[in-house]
């Protein structure tokens, strides 16, 4: 796990966007909760047509050129609407990627997810954060190593980030509380997690933020809980990692940061101590050795020194006016582009350049594509067609 440079910089300024009313977060809601919409989808659907009320009106049309029109389902207005209220009612409100808040560091990973649901204390979303996670089985040494480095890095400026599990994240979550912490759920807003945490969950949501990109009510599986790292490792400038097993959940959240451009430290632990096989491997991969606070602390002094006012504006710039929408894709430009695609993921700028086509006429045709379920996004510019023995379209 080789170092690599962050691709965050604290010290600039962002880029503003766009300010979401009432009817467009429903818009958004909605597009985001339709079939085959993905991260990436909604992203495109958005630039491509300026708006997600726009987006949505295109939508039909564009799952019926998919092939998806009996399969597909559009979010309703009132399905949208109860979910909103769900969340208002538990004291949680939505954020989107396109609109002025949403963290920076989360808005500037591959394929961000479309929306969050936050509670809390919404200021610390705007802060620079580092995230510790590791053992849930976590010994009497790696707790007290935790709260060391979280109340240290706290006290710092920096907001702590774990998900809220048991052992080392509620450690770091509790050293923390009183400088910014942010729990990250697999679940809904309301869902805790494990039951033992119920009053910590309640302490951050009045004096952190608890952080979800799924609905109320959602209760959540285990593949939920990668997603959940990703969301933990994308919010951060680093992860440190304290206590992992050699095949522990807490090594997903240090793989996803290090392929977010994020740098992964890592505590040593006693070779014959079954919960530093992880963090020890790591280490051997490549991994910043931390022994005290001051290691991370150093590390991440150039990306934080003299944040400027106005941080919590947001990372990636969204359109200030509706784009027009384009004319239908013709066959032949979708024929194109489908032949020359193939199993090995290909860039989006090669696929412009094989094809002749336009890049707007291009990315308008991958949208098909992607809605037909014939093509596999990897990250927002590298696509891949898919196995025609797996279609239903």
């Amino acid at each position: 796990m080789p170092r690599r440079e962050s691709v965050l910089d604290f010290t600039s300024a962002p880029p503003p966007k766009a300010e979401l009313d009432e009817a467009e977060r429903i818009a958004c809601l909605r597009l985001t909760r339709s079939d085959h919409v993905g991260p990436v989808t909604f992203h495109e659907l958005i630039s491509h047509y300026g708006t997600a009320s726009a987006a949505l009106e295109a939508l039909p049309e564009l799952l019926r050129r998919a092939g998806r029109m009996r399969a597909a389902r559009v979010c309703t207005k009132a399905v949208a609407e109860a979910e909103l209220d769900a969340a208002r009612r538990m004291g949680a409100d939505p954020l989107f990627a396109i609109e002025a808040g949403f963290p920076r560091a989360l808005a500037a990973t591959v394929a961000p997810p479309p929306m969050i649901y936050v509670r809390g204390v919404r200021e610390l979303l705007a802060r620079p954060a580092v995230a510790i996670v590791g053992s849930r089985q976590a010994s009497a040494a790696g707790t007290k190593i935790t709260r060391l480095f979280a109340a240290e890095i706290a006290r710092a400026g920096h907001v702590i980030v774990s998900g809220l599990a048991r052992g080392i994240d509620a450690a770091a979550h509790e050293a923390s509380l009183d400088r910014g912490t942010i729990a990250v759920l697999a679940g809904g807003i309301d869902n805790v997690y494990p039951p033992e945490n119920a009053r910590l969950h309640q302490t951050i949501a009045e004096r952190g933020v608890l952080l979800t990109e799924q609905p109320p009510g959602f209760e959540p599986r285990a593949r939920d809980f990668p997603r959940r790292n990703r969301l933990i490792s994308g919010l951060s400038l680093a992860v440190l990692v304290i206590e992992a097993a050699r095949r522990s959940g807490t090594l997903i959240t240090a793989r996803f940061a290090a392929e977010q451009g994020r740098d992964v430290f890592a505590v040593p632990g006693h070779p014959l101590d079954p919960r530093a096989e992880g963090t020890n491997q790591l280490l051997k991969d490549g991994a910043i050795l931390a022994t005290e606070p001051a290691d991370v602390l150093s590390a991440l002094a150039p990306l934080t020194r003299a944040r400027p006012q106005g941080l919590a504006d947001g990372f990636a710039p969204a359109p200030s006016h509706p784009l027009p929408s384009p004319p239908p894709a013709p066959g032949k430009a979708r024929d194109l582009v489908f032949s020359a695609l193939g199993a090995q993921p290909v860039d989006i700028d090669e696929l412009i350049r094989a094809t002749g086509l336009g890049a707007r006429e291009v990315r308008s045709v991958l949208i098909e594509l992607d809605l037909a379920g014939r093509i596999e996004r990897h990250g927002s510019q590298l696509v891949s067609r898919t196995d025609a023995r797996d279609l239903d379209c």
